[in-house]
């Protein structure tokens, strides 16, 4: 059984930082690509950051670049989003979500949901 736990999230005022884990069980993903979304009330699902977990190539929105950096620790098999200089508008439910292929790329799609097979619950960040 595959699952995704999120954890890290939190309240936090402009431009301080949180670190975001999605820890995975049941499946080993050393070579997959792993993506964070996050969406506010009344808002679409947006894409944030993704990242093939072989090599570590990394993909961001443009709004949080230079900001967030995601990262993983395959031992672990873990994915983190380090998010600094937080700002109001990143306020929102981050999910993360992985692609069970194994040593399929990322590339252009690391934000489109139907590649994603496996979703957490989500973890809340306000940011005031």
């Amino acid at each position: 059984h595959v699952q995704l736990v999120e954890s890290g999230g939190g309240s936090v005022q402009a431009g301080g930082s949180l670190r975001l884990s999605c820890a995975a069980s049941g499946y080993a993903f050393d070579a997959n690509c792993i993506g964070w979304f996050r969406q506010a009330p009344g808002e679409e699902r947006e894409g944030v950051a993704g990242i093939y977990t072989a090599v570590t190539n990394a993909y961001y929105v443009d709004s949080v670049k230079g900001r967030f950096t995601i990262s993983r620790d395959k031992s672990k098999n873990t994915v983190y989003l380090q998010m600094n200089s937080l700002k109001p508008e990143d306020s929102a439910m981050y999910y993360c979500a992985a692609d069970s292929r194994h040593m399929t790329y990322c590339g252009p799609s690391w934000s489109y949901e139907g590649r994603f097979g496996h979703w957490g619950q989500g973890t809340q960040v306000t940011v005031s």
